[in-house]
């Protein structure tokens, strides 16, 4: 690293200059970034029947971008160190949104798939980075709270690029739909690129492999981020696979419209609350049980989606929906908590893992529904019963209550 004489300036609190900025841009980053890269999930019924293809290859819209995204991550977050984290957030949240508004062009899925996966090259900067960013420019007494706001910055945002093209399917096709979103992710990635504060705390590093294999392998020799890594992947997975799959749920089973089954989406909010309440629900109850519940609780709205009634699979998505974005907020915060070190190097291994697990288990869960919905379900809450094992291990060695 570069050595400097200058010693790092207090992080950001509330009433300083900039503190406002940055809460604004780590709200706007989530909404812009997550918007552009779900665009594709609620219309996935649309698409299957518009070009012709397995729900499990309309799931593949989906799939590319997170999987690229999840390749890609690592790189940004090392290159962040070099050029600084503002100036790849810029890029990359303008970017991501920008692509959007391809989509409606693609002549089929051959290229659909081909831009998706471009889009999570683009959008990889924002999760890769925003992290990092926060941890450096905000105070750590305030850090749980702004984590909490770009998290629920990335639920509103994952709402939006659902809801939006979900809405207006009514009048218009597939194509019109993304079109729709792809303009309101454009303008919240403006916002965002104007509203990011200069960095205070940066010092730009002099890149070498040894060094960043040194980062990674320290990181993988913790225990806690071990757990930490791994987490993601299953809880991400089993929330993708959830989702993707859900709308067929709502319109073969339940025979409900394709405009009314996008509704559900609206769901989101609820981890928007959650997201937002887990820095206060740490405070007052530790992370320990914050996480240990939000997984059991995730794994008992699993156990309520079995049931074939509607308002009882609809009050089960709720309940995971709600505890997974309580645990995700949780567990980013103890991420950039534990690594005192290589932030972004520990940041982007999280988000790597995260959005590997929406990819891998996203497409693979295809699968399994194709052979029933009770198959779907019994393999996620598989996948739930082993990320409550790693968070007791997790918090067994964090020291929190």
């Amino acid at each position: 690293m570069d050595a400097t004489d200058t010693p790092p300036r207090p992080g950001l609190s509330p009433g300083d200059p900039g503190y406002r900025r940055i809460m604004l841009a780590a709200a706007t980053a989530g909404l812009a970034s997550f918007n552009a890269m779900y665009l594709t999930q609620s219309v996935l019924p649309a698409i299957h029947d518009g070009l012709g293809v397995s729900p499990t290859t309309a799931a593949l819209t989906v799939s590319a971008t997170t999987g690229m995204l999840a390749v890609t991550v690592i790189p940004v977050s090392i290159l962040s160190e070099r050029i600084g984290r503002r100036r790849v957030l810029q890029v990359s949240v303008v970017a991501a949104a920008a692509l959007s508004l391809l989509l409606a062009a693609a002549p089929g899925i051959g290229t659909l798939v081909a831009v998706r996966a471009l889009q999570g090259i683009a959008v990889a900067g924002v999760p890769a980075v925003m992290m990092s960013f926060l941890s450096e420019e905000i105070h750590r007494d305030h850090l749980g709270r702004v984590m909490g706001l770009y998290i629920a910055g990335t639920t509103l945002g994952g709402l939006l690029g659902r809801l939006v093209p979900s809405s207006v399917l009514g009048f218009t096709d597939w194509r019109g739909a993304v079109l729709a979103g792809g303009a309101v992710a454009l303008l919240l990635g403006l916002v965002c690129a104007w509203a990011l504060p200069p960095q205070r705390n940066f010092t730009p590093k002099t890149l070498t492999l040894r060094h960043e294999l040194a980062a990674f392998r320290r990181h993988w020799r913790d225990r806690r981020l071990i757990a930490l890594f791994i987490l993601p992947f299953l809880m991400m997975g089993s929330f993708v696979s959830l989702y993707n799959y859900l709308g067929f749920r709502f319109t073969g089973q339940f025979g409900l419209p394709e405009a009314v089954a996008g509704a559900v989406f609206l769901l989101y909010l609820s981890g928007t609350w959650s997201s937002a309440r887990a820095g206060a629900l740490v405070a007052r109850y530790g992370a320990a049980r914050v996480l240990v519940t939000g997984v059991a609780l995730t794994t008992v709205g699993l156990a309520l989606a079995l049931v074939p009634n509607l308002v009882i699979t609809v009050l089960g998505v709720l309940v995971f929906t709600a505890s997974f974005f309580a645990v995700h907020s949780t567990a980013s915060t103890l991420v950039g908590q534990i690594a005192d070190r290589d932030r972004a190097e520990a940041s982007s291994t999280y988000v790597m893992s995260y959005y590997l697990g929406s990819s891998v288990v996203g497409w693979l869960s295809g699968y399994f529904f194709q052979t029933g919905w009770v198959a779907l379900i019994v393999v996620l809450v598989a996948l739930q019963a082993t990320a409550l094992v790693l968070c007791l291990i997790t918090t067994g060695r964090t020291g929190s209550r």
